[in-house]
């Protein structure tokens, strides 16, 4: 059974920085791109960072150099380190695994999400 546990959303004030992690289990982890993606009241799911089996990433244009992905395959754990928040980051941050398989199916895991709330 695949599972994304996310953890390390609260309340923060404008400025101060946050750091979420997400535990994955029942996958081989380093064969996944891991991301993070995160959903505003009223607003799509939108990515927020990525980074590939081999390390590499990709961020929102809109963090503007705010925020940083890691991942520890030894671990299964993949992390964000969010600087310099600001009120509209608030929202629900997914953990998420994604790979596309030989046959061409992509796969999608989702964690149950993580309230991050910016306000002073």
């Amino acid at each position: 059974q695949v599972q994304l546990v996310e953890s390390g959303g609260g309340l923060v004030q404008p400025g101060r920085s946050l750091r979420l992690s997400c535990a994955a289990s029942g996958i081989i982890f380093f064969t996944y791109t891991m991301g993070w993606y995160r959903q505003a009241p009223g607003k799509q799911r939108e990515l927020v960072a990525s980074i590939t089996r081999d390390g590499s990433t990709n961020y929102a244009d809109s963090l503007e150099g705010r925020f940083t992905i890691s991942r520890d395959n030894a671990k299964n754990t993949v992390s964000l380190q969010m600087n310099s928040l600001k009120p509209e980051d608030t929202a629900v941050y997914y953990c998420n695994a994604r790979k596309r398989l030989f046959d061409g199916r992509l796969v999608d895991y989702w964690g149950q999400g993580t309230q991050v709330t910016v306000s002073s």
